[in-house]
């Protein structure tokens, strides 16, 4: 039932949407290093490896400049427009084809590079891994400022590794267990009404069974 929605809802959004893209692809194509869009391999279902399709935010060897596949807030490798493309979600839009092709869904785990992947305990690896990646989720909803959290911290890659990545595999699981097609819709309108209201706790309010944070997270998140 899901993979029909997402069928629908993708040929619908590329239809009414197309216009922004069209217009971003243009300003992508002359400003910065008039790449237009970003192709990175990522775990998907099963395992099985993807490429997901972005709008090019960021410089061409990023991954291997500074942070790696860690990016923090007033990352220096972001271009100027991809600030904008970034703080809007415009620059995950073309995952739209990524979902009509099955790759993905709207709502799921996000899809993680590997490096990112094995960061997640063995429980959770093998949780997330049953379901498509998703466009949004759980972990994109509640760290939607992720870039502004790791900006706090000396030290990111450990923070990541040791704090963020061990609660975003407890709200992986959680979701994967409790999925339904009423969380779906539920975690759509939720991603649509945080990215216009970015300091809503709308999803605590509606998910209340959903692990909370603690520790350092708490004061973040909560």
């Amino acid at each position: 039932m899901q993979r029909l929605f997402d069928i629908i809802f993708s040929i619908s959004a590329l239809i009414m949407i197309s216009p922004l893209l069209i217009i971003s692809a243009l300003i992508l194509r002359f400003t910065g290093e008039k790449k237009i869009f970003y192709r990175q391999e990522r775990i998907g279902f099963d395992g099985k490896k993807l490429k997901i399709l972005k709008f090019a935010t960021m410089l061409a060897n990023s991954p291997n400049i500074g942070t790696g596949t860690i990016t923090v807030k007033n990352d220096p490798r972001v271009l100027p427009v991809g600030k904008y493309l970034r703080k809007t979600k415009i620059n995950e839009l073309p995952q739209l084809i990524n979902i009509l092709k099955g790759d993905m869904s709207f709502i799921g785990p996000r899809p993680m590079t590997k490096e990112n992947f094995d960061k997640y305990s063995a429980e959770a690896k093998s949780h997330i891994i049953t379901v498509r990646p998703g466009l949004s989720g759980v972990g994109s909803i509640i760290f939607r400022d992720e870039e502004s959290l790791l900006t706090n911290e000396i030290d990111e890659e450990n923070f990541y590794s040791n704090i963020i990545a061990p609660y975003k595999g407890q709200l992986e699981i959680w979701y994967v267990r409790k999925k339904t097609i009423l969380m779906y819709f539920s975690l759509m309108f939720i991603t649509i009404y945080v990215v216009l209201f970015p300091s809503s706790k709308l999803f605590w309010s509606v998910f209340r069974d959903a692990p909370r944070p603690d520790g350092l997270l708490e004061q973040y998140l909560m």
